[in-house]
């Protein structure tokens, strides 16, 4: 595992850990996540290719689940998550990391709705950067196997 996939999980646990305890993503953390990427991209490639590679991962992760924003399905750091998180992974690997995340959603999604339901009151949204969390996992597992 890279130092970048390493950085990039420390980040979404605690993006994770953040929406579990308060219900939002900190914007810092997005922030800071993104330009440390975008950074070490320019660092690390010696300026052009894994910039645009991180650039290009980060407007993957914008643009598929932006409308998902827009439609009111999801709050706006998670799709922010997203992007900082494809801003480490690049495009291919950021449009894997959306399908595992909207798998990890539709568990996360069921287990609400049937906790909600055990307590007797109403499903009120949920922690998606948990699922987003979950997919980075996911995500830079299988691109070690």
């Amino acid at each position: 595992m890279s130092g970048l996939e390493i950085i990039l999980l420390c980040l979404v646990i605690q993006a994770a850990a953040s929406d579990l305890a308060w219900r939002r993503v900190p914007n810092v953390l997005v922030l800071a996540g993104l330009l440390l990427a975008l950074l070490l991209h320019w660092r690390v490639g010696g300026g052009g290719s894994l910039l645009a590679q991180g650039l290009a991962g980060a407007g993957v992760g914008l643009l598929l689940f932006m409308p998902l924003y827009v439609l009111g399905g999801m709050a706006a750091g998670d799709v922010k998550l997203l992007a900082m998180a494809g801003s480490f992974l690049g495009p291919w690997q950021a449009l894997q990391l959306a399908l595992w995340s909207a798998m990890a959603g539709g568990v996360l999604a069921l287990f609400c709705l049937q906790l909600a339901r055990w307590r007797g009151t109403r499903a009120d949204g949920m922690p998606y950067a948990v699922a987003i969390a979950a997919g980075t996992i996911a995500t830079v597992a299988l691109a070690h196997r």
